[in-house]
């Protein structure tokens, strides 16, 4: 059987994996947890779940959040919505620990090779980012030059998650809002019953269903989906910190233990710890989650 020798900067494949990343068990077990709490209570109250099934204010909650969203972004944005979603349901595909493992495995074959032998590797690696920054070095861009480079498409890469989050917070105010105008709707359609007072009670629970799911969905949805997109971005972003220095220090010359210590700098105690534990119990772990 072939051996796959193609860089990765990616963990091993997992049930779940898919190719925005795995599914994040944070998020899903987090909402599940809210929305399971909302239902539990209700139901402790002696109510059923379809006593909050009503199609109207559904209607206009979701149309009117949706509308007045699209007044606030182009259209591009809107299209974009299914793709900011998926990311905030997936954790990343980049594993930092296989991300220092390649960028060692990079620095040894400088080392063995030269720079100019790193070129057709990098051709191979699906992180642009890295890749990039391999180019850049066998290209022989001053290091100066390569940093600013990286940077600006951090920031670059910083500013487009932004805007994902910012429409996932725009309608996650808007929601509540749009909530409130339903319960109004429904106490004015309520007050011209005021000849039928069997039914201003069920008028009175169907106006309030609305700003029910208004705030449902702001603070059960749209905004935790919002911060879960911005700590994403967050994070992608220091892995690419640690892309930079490992880059500079293969092109300084530095030894594949050197550029190893500089990239593990940037990862918590507990991964440097992890990296630790793999070199003492299998000393080829580490390069063979790069292979």
């Amino acid at each position: 059987m072939r051996r796959n020798t193609r860089p990765e900067v990616f963990g091993p494949r997992r049930p779940g994996r898919t190719r925005d990343g795995i599914v994040d068990l944070a998020t899903i077990a987090g909402l599940a947890l809210a929305w399971g709490a909302l239902l539990t209570a209700l139901i402790l109250e002696g109510g059923h779940p379809a006593d909050l099934v009503l199609v109207s204010p559904l209607v206009l909650v979701l149309g009117g959040t949706l509308g007045a969203t699209c007044v606030t972004v182009s259209l591009e944005e809107i299209r974009r919505l299914p793709t900011y979603l998926r990311l905030g349901l997936h954790s990343p595909r980049m594993d930092p620990l296989a991300v220092v493992n390649t960028m060692v495995d990079f620095a040894r074959r400088a080392r063995q090779e030269g720079i100019l032998g790193l070129e057709t590797s990098a051709r191979r690696l699906e992180n642009r980012f890295m890749r990039r920054g391999i180019e850049l070095v066998v290209d022989g861009t001053p290091s100066e030059l390569i940093r600013e480079i990286l940077e600006t498409d951090i920031a670059s890469m910083l500013q487009r998650h932004r805007r994902g989050a910012d429409l996932m917070a725009t309608a996650g105010g808007f929601a509540p809002t749009m909530g409130i105008i339903g319960t109004v709707m429904g106490l004015i359609h309520m007050l011209k019953s005021l000849s039928e007072p069997g039914k201003m009670g069920p008028a009175i629970a169907a106006a309030f269903l609305a700003t029910l799911y208004g705030v449902m969905l702001a603070n059960l949805f749209f905004l935790p989906i919002s911060n879960k997109l911005r700590y994403r971005s967050e994070q992608e972003a220091a892995i690419y910190e640690m892309i930079i220095e490992g880059v500079l220090a293969i092109q300084c010359g530095d030894n594949p233990r050197m550029v190893q210590m500089k990239m593990l700098a940037f990862l918590s105690p507990e991964l440097q710890n992890r990296a630790a534990r793999l070199r003492e119990e299998n000393p080829r772990e580490m390069e063979r989650r790069a292979a």
